[in-house]
């Protein structure tokens, strides 16, 4: 509650520099009701840039001349061979370029269902998990390419480790490309990752030697139907507790 408290204070600290009201944490908690936020006139017709465009000079951004730098001379005095002065195309490691015809690209996008690993175990999990495990995305002509229907269970794979997840057979996704939402707990058993965590198939690389950020879809996978009994989850099972 404290946790909820603290984020709470901030965004009323923030609204009340809008002057917008918000009532103390623990009336907003008792009372349980949305509290509406209305746009302003001068919010709907704001446009991004918009004084700097109209004055370049006065409103210079933030950026060394003060201009939207398309080239960094910043970055070109790092030297920096991943990451260029330039927005430039680099090809990673793995990708389309260097898949075999069975590799497909991983995404280990965000999940709409939870925030990054939080609150996996919750019932909602029942909402979205298919066959008990980490939903996968494949499109329709992947599936029947490798014998795989709606709600098999699949398996996934690659130089880096194994993981079970549960098929969502779409056209919702390009060919080619899978989808494993980033996040699941990870459940390991001899090998196997039982859950479906995406971390285990993506490689622990930073994007570049400047930003050092995630690389979680620069992968390739192979995926097969998984004919097994399949395991017992155990990722959310109590630890036992010693006196």
């Amino acid at each position: 509650m404290a946790w909820l408290k603290f984020f709470y204070d901030a965004a009323q600290k923030g609204a009340r520099a809008q002057r917008v009201t918000m009532p103390m944490f623990n009336a907003f908690w008792q009372q349980n009701k949305l509290i509406e936020m209305r746009r302003s006139e001068k919010n709907e017709q704001y446009v991004r840039y918009g004084d700097f465009r109209a004055d370049p000079v006065k409103n210079a951004l933030g950026t060394p001349s003060g201009k939207i730098e398309i080239y960094s001379k910043t970055l070109e005095k790092f030297g920096y061979k991943d990451c260029p002065a330039h927005p430039t195309w680099l090809a990673p490691d793995e990708w389309k370029g260097t898949a075999d015809e069975k590799q497909l690209q991983l995404l280990t996008a965000h999940p709409a269902h939870r925030l990054h690993s939080q609150l996996n175990y919750a019932e909602l999990r029942k909402k979205y998990a298919v066959a008990d495990r980490e939903p996968i995305t494949i499109h329709t002509e992947d599936a029947a390419r490798f014998g795989i229907a709606n709600g098999d269970l699949v398996r996934v794979w690659n130089k880096r480790g194994q993981i079970l997840t549960g098929a969502v057979v779409t056209d919702g996704i390009k060919k080619g490309v899978v989808c494993v939402h980033e996040g699941a707990w990870p459940d390991l058993e001899n090998g196997l990752c039982k859950n479906g965590s995406a971390n285990v198939l993506t490689a622990d690389i930073p994007s570049s030697q400047l930003a050092n950020a995630c690389a979680g879809n620069s992968a390739l996978v192979y995926i097969e139907k998984y004919t097994g009994n399949a395991p017992k989850l155990t990722a959310f099972d109590q630890p036992a507790i010693q006196a």
